[in-house]
């Protein structure tokens, strides 16, 4: 009788408050080296500074605002490779990227989107808010007119979006992931973007249906046991380095500098995801 394979240890990190681009260039750097051996599996906890992102798909007439407005407004505007529309990442809320390499044994997308809507629902249920899934939408709802019950779209009378999801896998290994709203500016969904082009539900918070807020730094460093069971991975401890000033040499061991020269701007190889590794938001 075969034993079950261990559960796989992963290093998890608090990164503090960051713009939005220098994260998702260590991103790329990160996966090329995943693929390559050279660094193990990691979850990465960040909370950005505020940025519009649009993923491959997206439709830009849902950024309500030009960029300069956008300046004005002290937001960037970000192209991103992974999939989905586009979504508003700010101040208050809680974003996670797993670089993952989900080979040999856990090589399906939709699993892995739901473990990242697990690890949403069992957030919000800690912070006193019952969320779930929605067939035919992404990410993870609630229904705002009885935020401490969930049993399910049918039954919500106001239904709305408290986390979102975005993913880019190349060689089964995985980049992007969840943002989970814990104390955002909601007028940022409301008049900058049309959020993952849904015009029909809005968008929602734990502070916004609880009136208590949560610091984005306490929620992250308490967080791993719930990354642990909704990934399913062996996750000890959530290392702060919200101070350090070259995460990539931090996570790697090798020099910034040296990396410019070997990595690409899309993170190395072109064109390697297979039919197989489709995108997902």
């Amino acid at each position: 009788m075969s034993r079950a394979p261990a559960p796989r240890r992963v290093r998890a990190l608090w990164l503090g408050r960051r713009r939005y681009e220098p994260i998702h260039a260590l991103q790329k750097r990160l996966l090329e080296l995943r693929a390559q051996g050279r660094t193990g599996d990691l979850v990465l906890l960040v909370e950005h500074d505020p940025v519009i992102t649009l993923g491959r798909a997206a439709d830009e007439s849902n950024v309500l605002l030009g960029e300069e407005a956008l300046r004005t407004r002290g937001a960037d505007l970000a192209r991103t490779g992974r999939g989905g529309d586009v979504t508003y990442h700010g101040p208050g809320q809680l974003v996670c990227y797993p670089i993952i390499d989900l080979k040999p044994d856990r090589c399906d997308v939709r699993r892995y989107v739901r473990q990242l809507a697990e690890v949403m629902i069992l957030l919000a249920r800690e912070l006193g808010v019952e969320a779930g899934t929605v067939d035919g939408l992404i990410g993870v709802w609630v229904d705002s007119a009885a935020p401490t019950e969930w049993a399910g779209a049918p039954w919500a009378r106001d239904l709305r979006k408290l986390g979102a999801i975005g993913v880019r896998l190349s060689r089964w290994i995985t980049m992007h992931g969840f943002a989970f709203n814990l104390a955002p500016d909601l007028a940022a969904f409301q008049s900058w973007i049309v959020p993952c082009g849904i015009r029909d539900h809005g968008v929602t918070s734990i502070a916004d249906l609880t009136g208590r807020e949560h610091a984005v730094r306490d929620v992250a460093l308490a967080s791993a046991p719930v990354l642990a069971r909704g990934l399913d991975l062996e996750i000890e401890r959530i290392e702060d380095v919200a101070e350090h000033p070259d995460l990539f040499a931090l996570l790697t061991g090798e020099s910034t500098t040296a990396q410019d020269h070997t990595l690409d701007g899309d993170g190395g190889k072109k064109g390697t995801n297979s039919p197989a590794e489709p995108d997902a938001a």
